[in-house]
């Protein structure tokens, strides 16, 4: 118990300052730190959580990642059109968000967030810390606490939407893990919904942005 205590509170500091780090770098070099700090925080879910190593992905892993993707993205279409109108930067932190897809390219893009950033992202925040929270504090409480961590290391990018996004997409996807949804899943909702915001189907707000 106190080695795995030690193990989440080690993770959770190691996921601020890199995300500190990604959000404050030069921006042009954005992706590359994004990737290494997925190796960072994936690498350390495998190692800490061996069982994260048996992760696979079948059919009904498929089935549902894609399908809990396409419903989280027609949330974002609809997030979009109330971020644009009530928020008084959200314009602009939509269109900022998307120019980062300019810095590589398209294929280069894709690869680093379905082989990496991700599925990093899934093994590290739900497997390891929100999985880890629920086991001490029960799902509720462990599933708030993993959504506030991953929204909160989003602080230093100074983007209100960024920051809305990010704890709307840690709620939906720790909603579905504390419902019972396998990891497996997750990485491929997690995938496809990248995929498809950052880089196929932009939405409104943001699409002049990533072209």
């Amino acid at each position: 118990m106190r080695k795995s205590l030690s193990i989440l509170g080690l993770g959770l500091a190691l996921a601020a300052a890199l995300f500190g780090l990604t959000f404050g770098g030069p921006r042009r070099r954005f992706w590359q730190r994004m990737t290494g700090t997925g190796l960072a925080l994936g690498g350390l879910a495998l190692a800490a959580a061996p069982e994260l190593r048996k992760t696979r992905l079948g059919w009904r892993d498929l089935g549902l990642g894609i399908s809990s993707a396409g419903l989280l993205y027609g949330l974002f279409q609809l997030g979009d059109r109330f971020a644009s109108r009530l928020l008084p930067t959200g314009s602009t932190d939509i269109q900022s968000i998307y120019r980062l897809n300019q810095l590589r390219p398209r294929a280069e893009l894709i690869a680093r967030l379905s082989l990496i950033i991700a599925p990093a992202e899934e093994l590290f925040w739900r497997g390891l810390v929100q999985q880890g929270l629920m086991a001490r504090l029960g799902r509720l409480q462990g599933t708030l606490l993993a959504t506030a961590a991953y929204a909160g290391v989003h602080l230093p990018s100074r983007n209100l939407t960024l920051i809305g996004a990010a704890t709307v997409a840690g709620a939906f996807w720790g909603g579905l893990l504390a419902l019972g949804a396998p990891l497996g899943a997750l990485v491929v909702s997690h995938i496809v919904w990248d995929n498809l915001i950052f880089l196929f189907a932009p939405t409104p707000g943001g699409g002049k942005g990533a072209l």
